[in-house]
């Protein structure tokens, strides 16, 4: 069993680097990646415990990226160190995100609601601040019941205290990543809210451009539409990744670490065939 693409308190995650790895251990799983939003900061943490546990452990990022209709999100896995690019994309994107909070706190206030970035940021320290963290103050605050009930009602695309992101530019960060000797992977490709007609395409040109993976299978997913993306992709020639994304349940308690799309556990060949093997070549050169 394994897992390529887990987040940590580094971001918006419910376990540290460490308790993360002791999960993994509990569960069995052989090889994880920790991919916190925006940040590489558990990294060194979640490496430590690994090699403790005898788990081979997955330095990676995931990254928000402009330009999509719905969110495209960037994985960087297999990092072997952090280069100058991906560093200033972090601290950029960090930056854009400390506005967008700002934003829709200054929203929020306009509609009475007490809530400051310096409470935000004393609550969840060592953070990458972000709207999972505002609706976990929601929920404290008792404005809502559950964070799910806070973006349904407020912080979702749509809703009144929602303020659009601002990613990177895609060819920055597959350079950023390859650089650092990482592999650029789609993350959770339906989010990109392309329809099938278009989504052949707009893969091919994203594949052309340096993207080397695409995560076929993730629990947001249904299993058709997963084992359609594979076939699409394969004809591309990407290889394939499948993940939980897991957060914690107390953050999504719809996913479960070392499982993806039906609650089906992620083999080990999304590594031994596809992504292990994928890394030794970009390696090598």
């Amino acid at each position: 069993m394994i897992d390529l693409h887990v987040h940590t308190t580094a971001s918006d995650g419910q376990y540290r680097p460490a308790q993360i790895m002791q999960k993994a251990a509990d569960l069995g799983i052989n090889t994880i990646a920790i991919t916190d939003h925006d940040t590489v900061a558990g990294l060194e943490e979640g490496r430590a415990e690994a090699e403790k546990l005898g788990i081979n452990f997955v330095p990676g990022i995931e990254m928000n990226i402009n330009g999509s209709r719905g969110e495209f999100h960037l994985l960087g896995l297999g990092l072997e160190r952090i280069s100058t690019s991906l560093q200033t994309a972090i601290d950029n994107l960090q930056k854009n995100r400390v506005l967008r909070n700002e934003e829709m706190i200054a929203k929020m206030r306009a509609d009475g609601v007490d809530i400051t970035l310096e409470e935000l940021t004393a609550r969840f320290p060592d953070t990458v601040i972000g709207r999972p963290h505002i609706a976990a103050m929601l929920v404290e605050k008792g404005l809502v019941r559950k964070r799910q009930q806070a973006f349904d009602k407020y912080l979702a695309k749509g809703r009144p205290w929602y303020c659009e992101r601002v990613g990177t530019n895609l060819d920055e960060a597959i350079i950023a990543i390859r650089e650092s000797g990482g592999i650029p992977v789609i993350a959770h490709p339906m989010s990109l809210y392309l329809s099938w007609g278009k989504l052949p395409a707009a893969l091919q040109d994203i594949y052309e451009r340096g993207v080397m993976g695409l995560e076929a299978f993730h629990p947001g997913a249904r299993m058709t539409d997963c084992l359609r993306l594979e076939e699409c992709a394969r004809k591309i020639g990407y290889f394939i990744t499948a993940a939980s994304d897991f957060h914690g349940e107390k953050v999504r308690a719809d996913r479960k670490l070392g499982h993806t799309c039906n609650n089906k556990v992620i083999e080990d060949k999304f590594w031994t065939e596809e992504l292990g093997p994928a890394l030794e070549r970009v390696q090598k050169n």
